[in-house]
C-alpha cells in the first residue's frame, strides 16, 4: 500500500464577504427514514441527501457542495447542529454559496469512507462531524470535523469567495486531493510466493506490546475505545503461544472495562469508548456493532477460563439489547443516543446515566456505606459537579472479604441494587433511539449471540440469533443474491457492501457450527459467490467496498484495516479459508492466500491495525483442523466441545449420511457417533469421546 499522504491547505484569509439576499429554506430531510437525516430536517439549512438529483444540481449550478456526515448518536454533531447548523446567519451563508448534503455514515459507509480519506489525508485526523466542502462533481477542496461557529463562519466565507474568485485554485488542490485519495489505499498484487512464519507474528506481537497499558488495560492512550477484534486476536495469540504477558494484559483489559463506566452498571451493555485512561466515563452513545462484538469476546474469554465476570457481562449486555436495541420481528436496532434530556428538560450528554449522591442516598436507603465503596460514589468515581458515573476497582472476592461478608450476600446485595436503581432510571427520559436496521451491524449480532450459546448454552441465545437471521434472509436478501443494507418502518434500501456481505457469511457459518442445519452454511456459500462476482478486484484479488453496481465516486474503495469492526476485505479472507475446508474449494483457498500475501508487510509493521489479517496468518503458520462429528449424538457431543475455547477448528456434523458436504463423506457408521480430527482433510483416528479428540488438537 502506498503510504497516506498529508497534504496540507493554505487559504488566504479573506477579511470581507458580499452582501446576500435571504432564501426560503427548503430542507428536504422530512422524506428520508434515516433518525440523524430527520433530526435535520427542521434546519433552516437547506439540506439535501445524497443522490444523483442533488448531485446534478450542484453541476448545473456551478456551486460547492457542503457534504456533512455524522451520525444519530453522535454527540459533538448535535452540538454543531445547535451552534450552527440551526443558526439563521450561518444557514443564510450556507445556503446562498453551496449545496448542502447531509449524509447518514452508518447508511452511506461508502460515501463517508471517500471523504475521511479525503479528512485525514487534508488533516492528518478524522471524526464525525465530518465536514467536508467540494467541488460541483464531488471533488473535495477543504474539510475537517467539529468547526465552532466562529470557525465554520470563516470558512464558508473564505472558501466560497476563493472559488468564485479564482476557481483555478481550487480545482488545482482538488485534483491532488482527489489524486491522494486514489492512490492512498493502492494494493498491488504480490507474485512472489508466500510464505507465513510463527516468528513473523511473535515479532510483531513483541512489537505491538510496547503500546500496550499494563495499568488498565487497551492501548496506552488517554482516550480508551474498545477494540474487539484485536482484543479477540491477542486471546487467540495468549491461547495458542501460549503467552503469559498477552495473557495477563487480555485479562486486565476485559476485568477494567467490565469494571468501568464505559460498561453501564446497572441495565449492562457498553459505550462507544471512554475518555479516560481508566474506562471511567464514556461518551455515553450505545451502538449494536460495539455491544455484538465485546459478547462475542466475552464468551471466548469465558470458554477459555470460565470466569463469573466474563458471564455476567455477556448476560447484562445481552439483555440490554434484548430490551432496548430488539424489535418485535427480530430485527436489531443501531444504536442509542450519547444525549437525554435532564430535569431542566435540556439535552444532556450522559443525562440518563449519571446519578448525584444526594440521588444515591435517597434510593439505597439499606447499606449505603456498603454501596458506596463498592460503586465508588467518592473522588475515584466523581465526574464533574457532584456527578458520579459508578465504577468498580475490586472483584467481588476481594471486595466480600475486605468487608467480612460472604460472596453470596454481597451478590444479593448488588443484586437489590440494580434493581432500586434501574426503576429509578425508568423515571428519567430515555436517549433517542437510532431504530434503523443494518445488515452487517445485525450479523455481528447474530455472531454475538450464538457466541453466547456456545459459552453458556442459553437456548433463548440461539432462539433470538435464528429469529434474525430468517429476517434478514426474508427481508434484507433478493432473489438475484443481492442484499440490502437498510431497513426501516418496512422498507428495505440501499445496495448492500462488501462488508454487510462478509460479516454475513461470517454469521451464517457460525449459525452452521451451532446448529448443523446446513441451511445456513449452503446460504454462507452463495453470499460468497456472489461477492466474488460482484466485489472483487481481479487483478490483486482484493475486494471492493461497492459493488460493481453502485454508483460511480470520485474513488472506488478497498477497506482493508481493522478498526473497531474489522475490514471487509480481512473477514472475507477469513471466511474464504473456512469455506475452501467445508467444501473442498482450493480456488477460495487460494484467493484467501493471495489476499493475506497483498497484505503481509503492512500486517506485519502495523499488527494492531491489522489483527483480523493476523488471526488469518496464524491459520497457516498453526495447525488448524477441522472437527467432523456425525451420528445419532452429533449434536449433544458438538455442544460437548464448543464449550471449550478452540480457536483453531471449523465445525461440521450430521446425525445422518451425507454427502453434500465434503468433510462429512463416508463418515456415518451407523449405531455411532464418531469424531474425526482432521488437518487440511487428512484425518487421524475416529474418536467417541470429546476429551480424547480435543487431546489430538492441543498436541
Amino acid at each position: 500500500m502506498v503510504p497516506k499522504i498529508k497534504i496540507i491547505l493554505f487559504l488566504s484569509i479573506i477579511l470581507c464577504f458580499g452582501c446576500s439576499k435571504n432564501t426560503k429554506n427548503q430542507n428536504e430531510l422530512g422524506h428520508e427514514t434515516s433518525p440523524y437525516l430527520l433530526q435535520h430536517a427542521n434546519n433552516p439549512v437547506n439540506w439535501k441527501a445524497w443522490n444523483d438529483k442533488t448531485l446534478q444540481l450542484a453541476k448545473d449550478k456551478n456551486k460547492l457542495i457542503i457534504i456533512s456526515i455524522g451520525y444519530s448518536a453522535c454527540h459533538w454533531c448535535h452540538v454543531m447542529e445547535e451552534e450552527s447548523f440551526e443558526n439563521d446567519s450561518i444557514a443564510k451563508i450556507m445556503n446562498e454559496n453551496f449545496i448542502n448534503i447531509k449524509v447518514d455514515r452508518e447508511e452511506r459507509p461508502d460515501v463517508d469512507n471517500v471523504y475521511m480519506n479525503a479528512v485525514q489525508l487534508m488533516t492528518g485526523s478524522g471524526g464525525w462531524p465530518l465536514n467536508c466542502i467540494a467541488l460541483p462533481d464531488g471533488r473535495p477542496i477543504y474539510g475537517g470535523t467539529y468547526f465552532t461557529k466562529e470557525q465554520w463562519e470563516e470558512i464558508l466565507l473564505n472558501i466560497s469567495k476563493l472559488y468564485k474568485e479564482t476557481p483555478e485554485k481550487a480545482i488545482e488542490y482538488a485534483e491532488r486531493v482527489t489524486e491522494g485519495i486514489q492512490k492512498s489505499e493502492l494494493i498491488t498484487i504480490r507474485k512472489d510466493t508466500a510464505d507465513f512464519k510463527d516468528s513473523d507474528i511473535k515479532n510483531a506481537v513483541l512489537n505491538w506490546q510496547q503500546n500496550l497499558d499494563t495499568i488498565y488495560g487497551g492501548s496506552k492512550r488517554d482516550i480508551k475505545f474498545p477494540m474487539p477484534n484485536s482484543l479477540e486476536f491477542l486471546l487467540r495469540y495468549s491461547y495458542q503461544f501460549e503467552d503469559i504477558n498477552i495473557k495477563n494484559h487480555l485479562e486486565t483489559t476485559l476485568t477494567k472495562m467490565a469494571f468501568g463506566g464505559i460498561y453501564d452498571q446497572i441495565n449492562g451493555g457498553f459505550s462507544r469508548y471512554s475518555t479516560d485512561k481508566k474506562w471511567h466515563i464514556p461518551h455515553f452513545e450505545k451502538m449494536l456493532y460495539d455491544n455484538a462484538q465485546l459478547v462475542s469476546l466475552y464468551a471466548k474469554a469465558y470458554q477459555n477460563d470460565k470466569k463469573e465476570l466474563y458471564k455476567t457481562v455477556i448476560e447484562e449486555t445481552l439483555d440490554f439489547v434484548k430490551n432496548e436495541l430488539t424489535d418485535q420481528n427480530g430485527a436489531f436496532f443501531s444504536s442509542l443516543d450519547a444525549d437525554s434530556k435532564n430535569t431542566e428538560n435540556e439535552l444532556e450528554e450522559g443525562a440518563y446515566y449519571y446519578f448525584t449522591k444526594q440521588e444515591l442516598q435517597h434510593l439505597i436507603t439499606k447499606d449505603y456505606s456498603l454501596f458506596e465503596n463498592y460503586y465508588n460514589v467518592n473522588n475515584f468515581g466523581l465526574w464533574e459537579k457532584n456527578r458520579f458515573v459508578l465504577i468498580k476497582n475490586s472483584p467481588n472476592v476481594a471486595f466480600a472479604d475486605k468487608h467480612n461478608i460472604s460472596t453470596d450476600l454481597l451478590s444479593s446485595k448488588v443484586k437489590n441494587w440494580k434493581t432500586i436503581l434501574k426503576k429509578a432510571r425508568k423515571q428519567k427520559v430515555q436517549p433517542n433511539l437510532d431504530d434503523k436496521v443494518l445488515t452487517s451491524w445485525n450479523a455481528l449480532m447474530i455472531k454475538g449471540y450464538t457466541d453466547a450459546y456456545k459459552a453458556l448454552k442459553n437456548e433463548d441465545y440461539l432462539k433470538i440469533a435464528l429469529k434474525n437471521a430468517n429476517f434478514i434472509l426474508k427481508n434484507q436478501l433478493q432473489k438475484n443474491g443481492n442484499l440490502y443494507r437498510n431497513y426501516k418502518n418496512g422498507k428495505s434500501t440501499i445496495n448492500a457492501y462488501s462488508e454487510d456481505y462478509a460479516t454475513l457469511i461470517d454469521a451464517f457459518i457460525n449459525l452452521y457450527e451451532v446448529t448443523l442445519d446446513e441451511k445456513w452454511l449452503t446460504a454462507s456459500k452463495k453470499l460468497m459467490d456472489f461477492t466474488l462476482e460482484n466485489y472483487l478486484n481481479k487483478e490483486n484479488n482484493m475486494f471492493y467496498f461497492t459493488s460493481n453496481k453502485d454508483q460511480k465516486l470520485i474513488s472506488r474503495k478497498v477497506k482493508v484495516d481493522d478498526n473497531v469492526i474489522a475490514s471487509p476485505n480481512s473477514i472475507l479472507a477469513n471466511c474464504l479459508f473456512k469455506l475452501s475446508l467445508y467444501y473442498s474449494d482450493t480456488n477460495y483457498n487460494k484467493i484467501s492466500n493471495q489476499m493475506l500475501h497483498n497484505m503481509k508487510d503492512d500486517v506485519l509493521k502495523s499488527p494492531s491495525s491489522y489483527s483480523n489479517w493476523l488471526n488469518l496468518m496464524t491459520n497457516y503458520t498453526r495447525p488448524f483442523y477441522e472437527v467432523a462429528v456425525v451420528g445419532a449424538k452429533a449434536s449433544v457431543l458438538k455442544n460437548e466441545f464448543q464449550e471449550n475455547y478452540i480457536p483453531n477448528v471449523i465445525i461440521v456434523g450430521s446425525t445422518k449420511e451425507n454427502e453434500s458436504v465434503p468433510l462429512l463423506k463416508d463418515k456415518y457408521v451407523t449405531d455411532e457417533t464418531y469424531i474425526y480430527v482432521c488437518n487440511f482433510g487428512a484425518c487421524k483416528l475416529p474418536q467417541t469421546e470429546i476429551t480424547k479428540a480435543i487431546e489430538l488438537i492441543q498436541k
